[in-house]
């Protein structure tokens, strides 16, 4: 695929995004959001992709928020589409059955924090940089921001980063479980790679299922959560990935999962 302001590989089952906008440290355009909405999508859809990691161009930034320039002339109509837009982009990467990672490179502030969000497991380099900023120039967040931050971190801490629009560095967005881990910004893309070609190996609809189960299930009520649950669960009966799984494990040796 080619994009203007995104580059894209694929290797081994693992496709990776990365925002190519460095020298405005990965800030999003109107044309970012709408071609990162349509690589997450495309690579939904794609069988030979197991996995997906987004990342931003450079060392300085993952993405460094929404780009100011465009949204100081937007009037309420214009900014809610592109929240829209924005929550459309994030809910496509929650609900798609490919797990994503994100590899956190530098600054992810406003939009780049609530993208980083969306994704399924997050990893932060050293030198990362998380908040939601927008207060201080005399908006909220729109991307997502007010209801995933709370949700992963609690109200109370949510409220303080939203608030305040301060800045947290990586320790301490991995003490308050923003991030899953925190590793030295040389070995962030390899140990990335690394997580997501395990994540490939697993069945693709297992991994489905399992996101479906936590992504629709955290929300309801335990009981009914838990009969959703069952469900899912038995439709993973159904499934060829189910018997060569469990054939494998009983014959001491690899599965190979087709996805089918």
């Amino acid at each position: 695929m080619s994009y203007e302001t995104l580059l894209t590989e694929l290797s081994e089952g693992v496709a990776t995004i990365t925002v190519n906008r460095p020298s405005a440290m990965n800030a999003m355009t109107t044309v970012t959001l709408r071609e990162l909405d349509d690589a997450v999508r495309t690579m939904n859809a794609a069988k030979e992709v197991r996995a997906i990691i987004i990342t931003g161009a450079g060392e300085k930034a993952f993405i460094a928020g929404g780009d100011i320039a465009l949204l100081r002339d937007m009037g309420p109509l214009e900014a809610r589409e592109l929240a829209q837009l924005a929550q459309g982009l994030c809910s496509a990467i929650e609900q798609g059955g490919t797990p994503v990672i994100a590899a956190v490179n530098g600054y992810a502030l406003g939009g780049g924090c609530e993208l980083a969000m969306s994704c399924d497991i997050r990893i932060a380099a050293e030198t990362a940089r998380f908040g939601q900023p927008e207060v201080n120039i005399g908006i909220l967040p729109g991307f997502g921001g007010s209801q995933r931050l709370p949700r992963l971190v609690g109200k109370g801490r949510a409220l303080e980063m939203i608030l305040t629009g301060d800045m947290i560095d990586a320790q301490e967005a991995y003490r308050i479980g923003l991030v899953n881990r925190v590793v030295p910004a040389a070995e962030l893309m390899a140990t990335a790679r690394e997580l997501a070609r395990k994540l490939a190996a697993k069945s693709p609809l297992a991994l489905r299922l399992c996101k479906e189960a936590v992504m629709n299930g955290v929300e309801m009520e335990l009981t009914q959560a838990c009969r959703y649950e069952a469900e899912l669960f038995a439709v993973s009966f159904g499934t060829e990935d189910q018997k060569e799984g469990m054939s494998a494990f009983l014959e001491k040796r690899p599965a190979r999962f087709t996805g089918a």
